[in-house]
């Protein structure tokens, strides 16, 4: 009851200073700045009770973004190397990420030696995944012809933004859709987190382990396997309690370093993606879980923390292990997670494949060209196979909007100028994407009579 009261009290300061600062900023009155500051920083200390009250790690998380906002924004040059915190964070993700998928996998398809479930898993997922992620791009299609946000904008990359996109450009390799699935060496592909190289090394492994006669070598693998994924889970509680430093460290450093002075003609694409990802959200995913009966009190539960993780770090990657776990704890067998889940992480970027035909609409309008609807259709084609598995590529989702505003003859630099508000919708857009890939796997278990 007192965690209630602290939060109503926290919501009750924060909503007058909110009122109190609008209303300062549309000069209806004047209040001191002084008070404003102290006003938000008294409602965050109420938050900062509040979970020490609720003693439950979300509360924190979710307490840690709001100072990292107030932080960013009452002390910039404090805040830009808090990213250290972030990054430290997103480094100890990655060494858990291999070894919890490979032994995850192994044990749920070596443990049980049901092979077939492994080839129909992977059917119905590739077939849900390309037909969710073809609607999100007809999604943002509409909403940006809707909005037409591009119209009469005047795109010009600052410096900061065409240094961004030349060291983002000259780290860009030749991207083999198929090729790149398939793993020349695993420890590359460990190193280079190339999730679905590692899924698809531990599929085979658990395969080969499956068909091994001798039980006492396989028995040996497989109690291995059990325990490393054991230890991965406990390592991933450990790493967890970092979890509100990393996020309140992310958030400090992109308010501090996106500041307000570059979102001009931007403004309008960043409302334009977010209202497109809600509506996504609630007109797709929403119906999708109400026909597969999906609890969704649980399922929002369960999801809470990981979609926090991704919406302050932006990174997909920072969001898996927990999401894994949160899934196991409602009830999805652990093979199922291991295999729907980080596949999708390549193949399922709803938020993504929104954002990407939104923004390269976006371009073409502010360079006042008026694609016909064959150009879109085109164009949402070469997206359909683009944007497939290159989760694991730094600034992917640039280097794709790139290579799609030059193939329908546009000026490629114009997308230059997107990169200043690109951490911004970096957060929407990769939260939608853990969103829709939790409840993937809980449609494939479903279908797999899992659940």
């Amino acid at each position: 009851m007192k965690a209630k009261r602290l939060l109503l009290a926290t919501l009750s300061v924060l909503g007058l200073f909110s009122i109190l600062y609008f209303l300062n900023e549309q000069q209806t009155i004047q209040i001191a700045t002084p008070i404003l500051i102290g006003l938000k920083w008294f409602a965050l200390s109420l938050a900062i009770w509040f979970a020490v009250e609720k003693r439950n790690l979300t509360a924190w998380i979710l307490v840690a973004m709001f100072i990292g906002i107030a932080l960013g924004s009452d002390f910039p040059e404090i805040s830009k190397p808090l990213k250290v915190l972030s990054d430290i964070f997103l480094r100890l993700i990655k060494t858990i990420i291999a070894p919890l998928l490979f032994s995850t996998l192994v044990v749920g398809i070596a443990g049980h030696s049901n092979i077939k479930q492994v080839g129909r898993m992977g059917l119905k997922s590739i077939i849900y995944f390309e037909i969710v992620t073809t609607v999100a791009l007809v999604i943002g299609l509409f909403a940006i012809n809707l909005t037409q946000a591009g119209v009469g904008s005047s795109l010009a990359a600052q410096n900061s933004q065409i240094e961004k996109a030349n060291t983002l450009l000259a780290q860009k390799q030749s991207h083999d859709v198929i090729l790149d699935i398939f793993p020349e060496n695993i420890a590359k592909s460990v190193v280079e987190n190339q999730i679905l190289q590692i899924v698809l090394f531990s599929i085979l492994f658990g395969i080969g382990l499956a068909l091994v006669k001798n039980e006492e070598k396989k028995n040996a693998i497989l109690l291995f396997s059990e325990g490393l994924s054991e230890v991965m889970f406990k390592f991933t509680h450990i790493v967890m309690l970092f979890a509100p430093l990393a996020v309140g460290g992310a958030m400090a450093y992109s308010v501090a370093s996106l500041g307000m002075g570059v979102l001009g003609n931007l403004l309008k694409l960043v409302g334009t993606l977010y209202g497109a990802l809600f509506a996504f959200v609630a007109l797709v995913l929403v119906p999708i879980g109400m026909l597969v009966k999906l609890p969704f009190k649980k399922f929002i539960d369960a999801i809470t923390e990981p979609v926090s993780i991704a919406f302050a770090t932006a990174s997909s990657e920072a969001a898996l292990p927990k999401a894994m776990e949160q899934l196991e704890n409602m009830g999805i067998p652990r093979k199922i997670v291991a295999f729907v889940l980080p596949t999708g992480y390549s193949f399922n970027l709803d938020g993504t494949t929104l954002y990407l035909s939104l923004a390269s609409v976006f371009i073409a309008q502010a360079s006042g060209i008026d694609l016909t609807i064959g150009q879109q259709i085109q164009m949402c084609l070469i997206l359909m196979l683009t944007s497939k598995g290159v989760a694991g590529v730094r600034g992917a989702s640039f280097l794709i909007l790139v290579s799609t505003v030059s193939s329908l003859g546009l000026d490629p630099t114009k997308a230059f100028a997107i990169l200043a508000v690109d951490a911004l919708m970096d957060m929407g857009r990769t939260s939608v994407n853990v969103i829709g890939n939790c409840l993937a796997t809980y449609v494939v278990a479903k279908w797999e009579g899992e659940v």
